[in-house]
């Protein structure tokens, strides 16, 4: 079962794309890790999972 999904989601910072067209899913029980240089989009990544920041285009469920 899929625990989150998230489909094309595009979030911008003014006129730069921090993510574009991220699509990811992570089922019940997997263990996952999210790795990147700094800038990447990580934070912003969890943000929009948890809703605290909104997504500009796409969608999480």
């Amino acid at each position: 079962m899929i625990a989150v999904a998230l489909s094309n989601v595009t979030k911008y910072f003014g006129a730069r794309p921090v993510l574009a067209g991220v699509s990811w899913e992570i089922h019940d029980g997997e263990v996952v890790g999210l790795v990147g240089p700094n800038g990447a989009g990580k934070s912003t990544l969890l943000k929009l999972i948890t809703g605290e920041e909104e997504l500009d285009d796409g969608a999480v469920v």
